[in-house]
């Protein structure tokens, strides 16, 4: 398979190939001068000891402290480039990730979850810290029981039955934890994402004092994770406490194998001490993969979901840069069923807008309003049908290139962590002149100077707080920055006060001017006078379309009110 036909996943574990021979090597390196206290043991005991020769000391000491210090520096070494691999890992895919994670809250109506980056944290981790070692280690086991062996078949006999005890230890460790692990895991996911959807909703919980409620839920649902985990850890500890007393065991038959040997004059007392090391340093890696097993599976198992989600994910092909939109959106025969409901939000809707005609779409709670916009938008997909701007379907469009003609002001208002100047140029590179403008034609460049720092005042996590009517100006600003060739508001005077309210009605006589169409979803009457046509939705369908006189006259005269009346102060007129 070519590597252009490779997934991101797949093409950063491709890329890691040379950092993982070049970690191998320095394993390699690493493990054989692990032979130098040993060896140098050895020597001790049978030439020091026996012919006590001090010059003979030195030089081995001096050789042992070279061997020691290139050891310490290699593994070192290998630390770090396992490190940066980890490091590399996740600023390669983090994008990919991301862009996985909001395709797939996409495809699911909402609920944007972060776990597809906690998955890569996961892997990162793995790949950065001490659990990954063992794997580059344990292939050396057998150079080092083939050493015992060379100094006596007897004690390499016992080593092998050692390697082959401690393996039955590690398949044992996995076939009974595996299962358990993997339950706790998904169990674990799910509580996070549940815990994520809490904290995005701490207003509500806090105000209808749901915590306790929602707490002892919390707790309910991790409970059977947490038994998953505890009886696995439970499980692992044990093997690897009796891998641990094999291996201690291992060393003392050694020693006392070896001292029966060495009175039968069958081996130097230097070989002694010199195998029971060279074996427990082969056989160390084996108990070190048993200890980190729940590393590596819970790493395998973020690896799986990242597999998947990036599997899912779109691909990223940015296709031909089309032309700014005149405006002109058509509706053909959409409809909308969300994943696992039966029944259709949006149902066979086709209509058309002309380029620079304001749109007001009207209808009761759960109508399908703001589902529509979200169509239009390309935030969601039609499950039939298509939503067209200037003819290009709006899904097939890379959201790249269409979002710099597209301003939107959803029904729920988000800022990002960053200067009100970052969220207005829609967090990137753009003039100042360019990001006042967009302030001033939002009515919203008078308060933005009267915060503390003005346009780069901090917003969002962490920065400073700010009303929900400044939010939604602000965020009026960041829809029309750029000029946008189609604008779509759903509800963008929910939180506005009278003299906001007349700012938003200038915004939108502004950009009718310069030809922008506008789609605005609104439940107040007044915001409605400055639209040219009017959608009435009903169950998601089409209740009545065509200009806007015709359309609230005849409500009017069937008893419907599409929108609420007015309050004092808030009135304004359909001028041009």
């Amino acid at each position: 398979m070519e590597a252009r036909q490779l997934g991101p996943l797949q093409q950063a574990m491709a890329a890691c190939r040379r950092a993982w021979v070049g970690v191998a090597l320095f394993s390699a390196c690493v493990n054989l001068l692990m032979l130098t206290v040993p060896m140098y043991m050895m020597q001790v005991y049978d030439r020091v000891l026996t012919t006590s020769n001090i010059d003979t000391l030195l030089a081995l000491s001096a050789m042992v402290a070279v061997g020691l210090a290139t050891f310490g520096l290699l593994d070192a070494v290998r630390n770090r480039i396992l490190a940066r691999v980890g490091a590399w890992f996740e600023r390669e895919l983090g994008s990919p990730v991301l862009a996985g994670a909001i395709a797939e809250a996409r495809r699911a109506g909402g609920g944007v979850s972060a776990q597809g980056l906690r998955d890569l944290g996961t892997v990162r981790g793995y790949f950065a810290g001490q659990g990954i070692t063992p794997l580059f280690d344990a292939p050396w086991a057998p150079v080092f029981l083939a050493i015992v062996f060379v100094i006596h078949p007897v004690l390499g006999w016992i080593g092998l039955l050692g390697a082959v005890a401690l393996f039955g230890c590690a398949a044992l460790n996995d076939l009974i934890t595996r299962k358990r692990l993997t339950e706790a895991n998904s169990a674990s996911v799910r509580t996070l994402n549940d815990a994520d959807a809490a904290i995005r909703n701490a207003d509500a919980i806090t105000a209808m004092g749901m915590l306790p409620d929602l707490a002892r839920r919390w707790r309910d649902s991790t409970a059977h994770s947490l038994d998953q985990q505890t009886s696995a850890t439970d499980a692992s500890g044990g093997i690897s406490a009796a891998a641990k007393a094999l291996r201690f065991g291992l060393q003392a038959s050694m020693l006392g194998v070896g001292g029966y040997l060495v009175i039968g004059n069958q081996m130097s007392a230097g070989s002694i001490v010199a195998s029971a090391v060279i074996a427990a340093r082969g056989l160390a890696p084996m108990e070190q993969l048993i200890s980190s097993w729940r590393l590596f599976v819970g790493a395998r198992a973020a690896y799986q979901r990242l597999a998947e989600l990036l599997e899912r994910a779109p691909p990223d092909e940015s296709g031909t840069v089309l032309p700014r939109p005149a405006g002109n959106v058509t509706f053909d025969k959409v409809n909308y069923v969300p994943p696992g409901v039966r029944l259709p939000i949006i149902r066979q809707i086709s209509l058309r807008i002309a380029a620079g005609e304001v749109l007001g779409v009207v209808g009761p709670s759960g109508a399908g309003k703001t589902t529509l916009v979200r169509l239009l938008v390309g935030s969601l997909e039609p499950s039939t049908g298509h939503v067209r701007l200037d003819g290009a379907d709006v899904t097939a469009w890379p959201d790249a290139d269409r979002g710099r003609h597209v301003g939107y002001v959803p029904q729920s208002v988000e800022l990002f962590r960053g200067t009100v100047r970052d969220n207005i140029a829609r967090l990137g590179a753009a003039s100042d002149e360019d990001v006042v403008g967009a302030a001033q034609l939002a009515g919203a460049h008078d308060i933005i100077l009267s915060l503390p720092r003005g346009y780069d005042t901090p917003i969002g996590v962490g920065g400073v707080p700010i009303s929900g009517g400044q939010r939604q100006r602000v965020a009026l600003a960041r829809a029309v920055f750029g000029n946008p060739a189609l604008l779509v508001l759903d509800e963008p005077n929910a939180h506005l006060d009278g003299d906001g309210e007349l700012a938003l009605a200038d915004t939108v006589r502004r950009l009718r001017e310069r030809g922008c169409t506008i789609v605005l979803i609104a439940q107040r009457a007044g915001i409605m006078a400055l639209a040219d046509k009017v959608l009435v939705l009903r169950a998601g369908g089409v209740e009545a379309f065509g200009p806007r006189d015709e359309i609230l006259r005849n409500l009017r005269r069937a008893n419907l009110a599409p929108v609420k009346p007015d309050t004092p102060g808030r009135a304004v007129k359909a001028g041009a």
